[in-house]
């Protein structure tokens, strides 16, 4: 079995707490806190067609989101909730080509503790004895975020949460890499294993839309490809210049069309350290989802570790299968790139080096950027088969939805006339006293 050491992300405050008291932490939010009459901001996202978001453009206030939560969290970094100031980090852009940006991150490396990760599964079973986001104090979430009832954006100031609630929240990681660095936690209650499905994968694309800021971006890690926590999450954060692997070339592999008839491009790095696929979707985020599921699914059920990248407000996606973890483990990767103990997760993968000692930064170039992330990537020969599979999965999942709309539309022919439907209304959340509520128009 591979394993490896390394030292994982300190992710909430209460982490320590948890292994050395053995309970549940300060109002967690585990169900003994949660489901006891707790009471959370509740932000309501709108969807809205990639068409509606270009004309929301126009308008920043159509983007309410991204001024609160940037004003959520630093109201927490005013509190001293963080491990470090990541505002005090040196960063620079690295000469060359590419534009690799360096950080030096001294804090999240003394933050740290050694554990021993498991490489040798992408799938494992959610194991409650471990550190999980369920033990993170509720102080350190910003808001839940859920899909609206009706059709407005509304921010609720403090929501009740209801004993069969399984709430998606955005909270801060306590160890930022970058300003504004959070956790978007799907159904925190539902204790998920870190994968993804397509549920999951759209809401995340909701959050990028939502946002409307072109440097926020969210990212995916594997178990296998430096993901530290087996419950699932992406991260995001504010980058305030592009990532290189936003301007590397591409080529075009193939399209799909969507459930809505939408085209999905799919395209392949061309020039870039890391080989891996870009999803380009210009109509729907739904149908932008389902390809992009399939293809996580698929390198899941593979057993091939990846990592995710979603760029342009949600409307551009970059899958990278790597396996830097499994080389590490079998001794193939050199001492001199082990010495700087960076994990390639998604953002070193996209060009965000996050490196942790001095000596590293003064020496930051992009020979040595490039040089670290080519022992990321698959062997050509490697790639061109994980693409295989991954576009074989895309078809099928094309071909199931085409099939069962044949099936669908033969047996609403075979109905009555006389088809009697019943309308939910959407009706208002009732709010309580303490409660205000922001309506988005």
């Amino acid at each position: 079995m591979l394993s490896i050491k390394r030292d994982p992300t300190m992710v909430s405050n209460y982490q320590n707490d948890e292994e050395e008291k053995g309970g549940c932490g300060r109002n967690c939010l585990g169900k003994c806190c949660l489901l006891q009459g707790a009471k959370l901001p509740l932000y309501n996202f709108k969807k809205k067609s990639l068409k509606n978001l270009e004309s929301d453009r126009k308008d920043p206030q159509s983007f309410f989101l991204d001024t609160l939560l940037l004003g959520e969290w630093e109201g927490r970094m005013s509190r001293g909730l963080f491990r470090y100031d990541v505002t005090a980090c040196e960063t620079k852009v690295i000469p060359g080509e590419y534009g690799f940006i360096a950080q030096l991150n001294e804090g999240r490396h003394l933050k740290k503790r050694p554990t021993e990760f498991k490489v040798d599964r992408v799938l494992q079973p959610f194991d409650g004895h471990k550190f999980n986001f369920t033990k993170v104090g509720q102080e350190e979430v910003l808001f839940r975020f859920e899909e609206s009832k009706d059709s407005e954006a509304q921010f609720f100031t403090s929501a009740r949460i209801n004993s069969t609630d399984s709430p998606s929240v955005v909270a801060i990681n306590v160890s930022p890499i970058e300003y504004g660095h959070v956790l978007l936690i799907p159904q925190v209650l539902e204790c998920l294993p870190q994968r993804i499905d397509r549920e999951s994968f759209l809401l995340a694309l909701y959050m990028a839309a939502e946002a409307g800021n072109p440097y926020f971006r969210l990212g995916y890690n594997s178990l296998g490809a430096f993901a530290t926590i087996n419950h699932l999450h992406f991260q995001a954060y504010y980058l305030a210049v592009p990532f290189p692997v936003e301007k590397a070339p591409t080529q075009s592999v193939t399209t799909v069309k969507g459930k809505s008839g939408s085209a999905v491009k799919i395209s392949q790095l061309w020039k870039y350290p890391v080989r891996g696929l870009v999803f380009d979707s210009g109509d729907s985020l739904e149908d932008l989802a389902d390809a992009v599921s399939s293809a996580c699914i698929c390198l899941q059920d593979n057993n091939i570790p990846y990592n995710v990248l979603i760029s342009e407000l949600g409307k551009r996606i970059f899958l990278f299968p790597q396996c830097y973890a499994e080389k590490q483990a079998l001794g193939e990767v050199r001492q001199e790139l082990l010495d700087t103990q960076v994990n390639p997760a998604v953002w070193e993968i996209s060009g965000h080096m996050v490196l942790k000692r001095k000596q590293d930064y003064e020496e930051a170039s992009e020979k040595n950027a490039w040089g670290l992330l080519a022992v990321v990537s698959l062997s050509k020969e490697r790639f061109q088969e994980v693409k295989a599979y991954i576009l074989e999965a895309i078809a099928a999942q094309v071909a199931e939805r085409d099939i069962s709309a044949d099936g669908q539309a033969a047996a609403e022919e075979e109905e009555d006339d006389e088809v009697t439907s019943k309308c939910f209304c959407n009706r208002p959340m009732a709010r309580e006293k303490d409660e205000c509520c922001v309506v988005i128009n």
